[in-house]
């Protein structure tokens, strides 16, 4: 039956209520907090831009931030000029108000559409901001965007500025919870970007005295093949080197915003980067020989930018500003004039450098022809890959379904089976695993063109060349949590940390988490994942419970496999941090079997046993309950 079409069909949402009822149209995606771009973080940036804002325009020489990582509590204080109190309910509740779209005020700001703060208001809990301007100070508490609070209170000799505090709503965010690690890394981002600025987090001071260099030193896993290149220029900053591996690692800014996806500028780089390089040596060298193994930084401050999204991770702007000059011609004006004169003055660094190059390219060429017979092994295995059952969108695609794509990596027929019976095939595709791959710790490139197997994980990913075209936001591995299944885990990122680590720099990589349990009685079922889980779960369903232990991924049915790879997943990230080195890792694990490695293991070797309370003896299914041993290392 259709409904009756009249003037009370038409509705008029409150500004907070649109916010709430579509999240993400301002801050991207939810999330739990356990992804670096979750909507918590973004909630968080976008008030911490706006006190950047006023440091960038000269006012305040610090930035207090402190979390609560229990309450999930964020405050933020600048010391800028405060916000004009007769607008601060403005600014915090009015959508499209804010000084941002006055050019001359807030030039080249972060945030410019009046929106970010409101969003902010809107999406949490809990929401206060207090203003102290000359002498005098305003504060207001909302609650998802409704005031509940409104005084004027003096300043108590406070300085000039603002502070917010908020607490993101678990109403819509679900169970969330800060990660430390994600949030020290985004203030390390901005401490690089504003140079002299003392971001003082959690009772420690975050500060940076030489910009995109120490990002590059601090990040960097390993030395640099030559000393860092780092010039500055009116409104450009730019530093890199080449390291040992494979790959192009890339920080990128714009306005003190990290482009996580790149966008104009990065392309613009990456372009003359290789021109300028091909100009100074006076040869034709293939673009992937000069590019291969660098490590960049790249920050530009753009008039009125326009990103491909709110939450502002890859750049559209084609003009430095409304006057031009375009942000090709300005970046590669720039690089040219600056790169060629810098490399004139350091031929020290100019040798370093091609001697990089000349490794590359004899490299490239000694797998040149088995390269071919690969590619052409890859392109009609494409047609029909029996290790790949796909899907039907891709992360390269513009469809809007595209960050949920996914490829799990499995071990055997088995495994495979299971999660292909039971996947979403428009958005999980499966590449099976004939058993262990092959160790490639000390090998050159030139193995993922010879194995078969790794030349068409290559071809499944499409990340041959870069990561632009990558066809999964997801690349998932899924083995069984026994002692074969960690082993192989440990080969596949080896395999990933020696020759795709961009994949592991960008988060693309995870593991997944399976239950080892199923408790149930007659009315319910419980999955665990860890032995105290189990117990739990144990002693809430009460006397006899049914227990299975799932030995592999097989053993679980295509029904019960669906709800782990469904809305309630368990990804585990391989991250690395700037702590960690590639090379010491690989040697570390995947190395001669060492006496470090083995005093590792000795030290970290435990004993698990379950506890098993003086109780009826309860019903026991597929494996005995007994005494499980396992090593841990």
């Amino acid at each position: 039956m259709v409904g009756n079409y009249s003037e009370d069909s038409i509705k008029t949402l409150v500004w907070y209520e649109h916010i709430r009822k579509r999240p993400g149209m301002y801050i991207g995606k939810l999330g739990d907090g356990t992804q670096p771009d979750d909507g918590i973080y973004i909630l968080l940036k976008e008030v911490f831009d706006n006190s950047i804002d006023e440091y960038m325009m000269g006012f305040g020489k610090a930035i207090d931030i402190n979390v609560d990582f229990e309450e999930g509590k964020v405050s933020i204080r600048d010391y800028g000029r405060g916000i004009p109190l007769g607008k601060l309910i403005d600014v915090a509740s009015k959508m499209n108000t804010g000084a941002k779209y006055d050019s001359k005020v807030f030039k080249k700001s972060v945030g410019l559409n009046g929106v970010g703060i409101k969003a902010v208001n809107a999406l949490a809990s809990s929401f206060t901001i207090q203003s102290y301007r000359e002498g005098q100070s305003k504060r207001v508490e909302f609650s998802g965007g409704v005031i509940v609070t409104e005084e004027d209170l003096p300043a108590n000799g406070q300085t000039n500025g603002t502070r917010v505090e908020f607490v993101p709503d678990e109403t819509v965010f679900g169970t969330y919870k800060y990660q430390n690690d994600y949030i020290e890394t985004m203030l390390r981002n901005y401490s690089y970007l504003n140079t002299g600025l003392a971001i003082r987090y959690n009772g420690s001071t975050i500060q940076s005295k030489n910009g995109l260099l120490d990002l590059l030193q601090e990040n960097m896993s390993g030395e640099g093949l030559y000393p860092i290149v780092h010039i500055k220029g009116e409104d450009i900053e730019m530093a890199f080197t080449h390291g040992s591996g494979y790959g192009e690692d890339y920080y990128t800014f714009v306005n003190g915003q990290h482009t996580i996806q790149g966008g104009t500028h990065l392309s613009a780089f990456r372009e003359v980067f290789v021109k300028t390089i091909r100009e100074f040596y006076k040869k034709d060298f293939d673009a992937s020989d000069v590019r291969t193994s660098i490590i960049a930084a790249l920050s530009v401050k753009v008039e009125d930018p326009m990103f491909e999204s709110q939450t502002k991770t890859k750049l559209g702007s084609k003009d430095m500003g409304p006057n031009g000059p375009s942000i090709r011609q300005y970046i590669g004006d720039f690089v040219k004039e600056t790169l060629d004169n810098y490399l004139h003055k350091h031929p020290d660094i100019a040798q370093g450098l091609l001697t990089k190059i000349l490794e590359s390219e004899k490299e490239r060429k000694a797998i040149s022809g088995i390269k071919k017979i690969a590619r052409e092994r890859a392109k009609k295995a494409s047609l029909h890959n029996r290790k790949l059952r796909d899907c039907r969108v891709h992360y390269n695609s513009t469809d809007n379904r595209r960050e949920e794509t996914t490829m799990f990596i499995t071990e055997g027929d088995s495994a495979s089976g299971s999660i292909t019976k039971s996947r979403d095939v428009s958005t999980q595709a499966v590449f099976s695993l004939r058993g262990k791959p092959l160790n490639t710790f000390g090998l050159t490139k030139k193995i993922v063109y010879e194995n078969e197997e790794f030349n068409l994980l290559q071809a499944a990913l499409n990340i041959e060349e870069d990561l632009e075209d990558l066809r999964y936001n997801k690349v998932v591995i899924a083995t069984d949590a026994d002692v074969d299944g960690m082993h192989i885990r440990l080969l596949l990122i080896s395999f990933f940390l020696q020759f795709f680590p961009d994949l592991i720099r960008q988060e693309h990589l995870f593991i997944l988490q399976t239950p080892l349990f199923r408790v149930r009685n007659k009315k319910k079922t419980v999955y665990c994942y860890s032995p105290e889980e189990k117990e739990k779960a144990i002693k809430e369903l009460g006397p006899n419970p049914e227990i299975t232990r799932f030995k592999g991924l097989g053993e679980i049915s295509p029904d019960e496999f669906k709800h782990f790879i469904g809305k309630d997943i368990r990804l585990d990230p391989v991250r690395l941090t700037r702590d960690d080195s590639i090379q010491d890792l690989l040697n570390f694990y995947m190395g001669k079997n060492t006496p470090e490695r083995q005093e590792f293991i000795i030290d970290n070797l435990r004993i698990e046993e379950d506890i098993v309370d003086e109780e009826p003896p309860m019903k026991k299914v597929d494996e005995p309950h007994k005494l499980e041993q396992g090593a841990v290392a």
